[in-house]
This record gives structure tokens, C-alpha cells and sequence, in this order.
């Protein structure tokens, strides 16, 4: 009798991609592994009409998923880290990072060539993220950031259909759908800061699950893994939720004298509606992730993103206007 592993999935183009890419994975890595999917329809997939920042984030991609795994539904789940809060529940842990995809923002002009700068002012420019919102408005002041929901075929459906003249969306995801053609231009980290762990998929088990673990250790990469920990550390100090505009992003590479691997992580938190913006770096050794993660933000707050910070949370609560 042939061992069994069951994958919980969105049921989006993109959420299958990364779960099939998984279930292929797996099962060459392991003869007679029957791998199965089992598609979750999240309370952010139903909710289609209303901007992610007012209904509670990109956390509502995620609960159900969750929900199975903690129920033994399914033995695994596939996520965009980018789009995992902070903290997980107790008993679920992440026990595999994919290799980094292409981390960066992706403008998508509707015809094909235009960039940020050709646009004329009142340009109308999609995006779903707070993030994106607010570097926008720093480098465009006079553009229209619209709200953008919707799977990566009805956003780029809108772009088309003139809704738009042009959207942002991750360059990761456009190219694991094929869809690479469709980016304009990519922008670079120096210009416009992704959202932590962008590009890079998390594997999540429950922590009781040794067999599931152990089978997810072959798509982990330990590069990628370091660079998330010092992302998500990050995150998790400024005490930041998806609806708050915070990017990181880390890099790995060698002292040019000693060769030594360094970590450099630079983030920011930034204003949605002006796009000032707190911006610092650190770098150190990459065993120290979390270390450096926790000092960036230490750094950030010291020069005013804790005001950022609260004012949104302020925002946020019930009965805010």
C-alpha cells in the first residue's frame, strides 16, 4: 500500500501552480508517495468587492488553509510567504523554504512599453498593496492609486480592458504563470522595496508531523531560509500585519576582503497616503537572522515608524472613522 501526503490549496491559478510544482516535487523525490490536492476556499477569496487593508489583509488568504491542517484534513499547505502574517498558530511551524524567485515588483504598462515617468498626471495605476500604494505616491505624487483585487487573469483582464493604465503586481507570480511577457519593467529593491519574503514559497506543517517534514526538505533552500528569517524577524518586531505598508528585503554575499558571507537586509515603513517613508539597513552574519531582523526594526522605530505604526493601528480598530 502506497504512502499518502494531502496538500491544501487555494484554488487560484497561481495557488495551483505552486501546489502541483510541490506535488511534483514530491512525488519524483519519492516512488510509491501518492501526493494529492485538496482546493480550500478562503474568506479572502470570497470577499471580491472591498480593498484587503479594510476587510483584515492578505491573514484572510490563510485562515481556512490553516484550519485544515490543524483539523488532519490535509498534511501540508503551500503558501506565498509574502502573504503570511507574522505569527503562526502554536502547533503549525514552517518547516521548508522554496529558492527565491524574482522578489520584485512588476509594472505592467497597458500598452506594453510605458514607464512610471511616461505616464501623464491622473494617470490611473492599480495596485492591492499599501506597500506599493505608498512607494508610488513618493515617486508619483500625481497619479491615481486604485484599489485592485482579484486573481493575477482578472487583474491583468482590467489592465486590458482600460480599467487601468497600468498595474503592479509581483514578478514572481507572473512568471510561474507564464506571464513573464507581460512585465514592462521590473523594478529594482533600491527604488521600490518588495514586501518581505516575496518570491519565496513556505512549506506548512504541523509541528507533530515528523513525516511531512521530513518530506518537504527537498524543496528547501538554506540561502532562501535565511533571508526569510531575517525578513519575518523583521516583520515580527515591528508587530506589523498586512495592513500596514512595511517592506524587507535580504541579501546574501561575500566580503570583498575576507570572503566571509554577509547578510544585508534593508527595510521600510512608510505613510500609504504621501509615501514618506523610515528607511534604514543592517548587515551582519547570516547566523545571526533574526538578530538582524530585530535591530532593523529597532532602528526604525527609533526614527519614527512607531507613529506610523500606530496612527494605521489607530485607524484600524473598531468604530474607527
Amino acid at each position: 500500500m502506497s504512502e499518502t501526503i494531502v496538500i491544501g490549496t487555494r484554488g487560484s491559478a497561481l495557488a495551483l501552480w505552486q501546489a502541483n510544482h510541490v506535488k511534483d516535487t514530491l512525488a519524483a523525490a519519492n516512488p510509491g508517495l501518492t501526493v494529492s490536492l485538496e482546493i480550500i476556499k478562503t474568506q479572502g477569496d470570497k470577499i471580491l468587492d472591498v480593498p484587503l487593508a479594510k476587510i483584515g489583509g492578505k491573514a484572510l488568504f490563510v485562515k481556512e488553509i490553516e484550519d485544515a491542517l490543524l483539523e488532519r484534513r490535509v498534511d501540508l499547505t503551500v503558501h506565498s510567504i509574502k502573504d503570511m502574517p507574522a505569527d503562526l498558530p502554536d502547533s503549525l511551524v514552517l518547516a521548508a523554504f522554496s529558492t527565491h524567485e524574482d522578489p520584485r515588483d512588476a509594472w505592467c504598462a497597458r500598452d506594453g512599453r510605458s514607464m512610471l515617468r511616461d505616464l501623464p498626471a491622473g494617470a490611473r495605476i492599480g495596485t492591492s498593496s499599501l506597500r506599493r500604494t505608498a512607494q508610488l505616491r513618493a515617486m508619483r505624487a500625481d497619479c491615481e492609486i486604485l484599489p485592485l483585487r482579484g486573481n493575477v487573469d482578472t487583474r491583468l483582464r482590467k489592465l486590458d480592458d482600460g480599467e487601468y493604465d497600468a498595474v503592479v503586481l509581483a514578478a514572481a507570480g507572473l512568471r510561474r504563470l507564464g506571464l513573464g511577457a507581460r512585465i514592462t519593467h521590473a523594478f529594482e529593491p533600491v527604488n521600490m522595496l518588495p514586501a518581505i519574503a516575496q518570491g519565496v514559497l513556505g512549506l506548512e506543517t504541523r509541528e507533530d508531523d515528523a513525516r511531512a517534514q521530513s518530506l518537504v526538505q527537498v524543496l528547501h533552500d538554506a540561502d532562501s531560509a535565511l533571508c526569510v528569517t531575517a525578513e519575518r524577524a523583521f516583520l515580527k518586531k515591528l508587530g506589523g500585519g498586512c495592513q500596514v505598508p512595511i517592506a524587507g528585503h535580504a541579501t546574501l554575499s561575500r566580503d570583498a576582503v575576507t570572503r566571509a558571507r554577509e547578510l544585508r537586509l534593508d527595510g521600510l515603513v512608510a505613510w500609504p497616503e504621501s509615501g514618506v517613508a523610515v528607511r534604514d539597513a543592517v548587515m551582519g552574519a547570516p547566523e545571526d537572522a533574526v538578530a538582524l531582523g530585530e535591530a532593523l526594526a529597532e532602528k526604525l522605530l527609533s526614527r519614527g515608524a512607531g507613529e506610523i505604526l500606530r496612527a494605521l493601528d489607530d485607524r484600524a480598530a473598531p468604530g474607527a472613522p
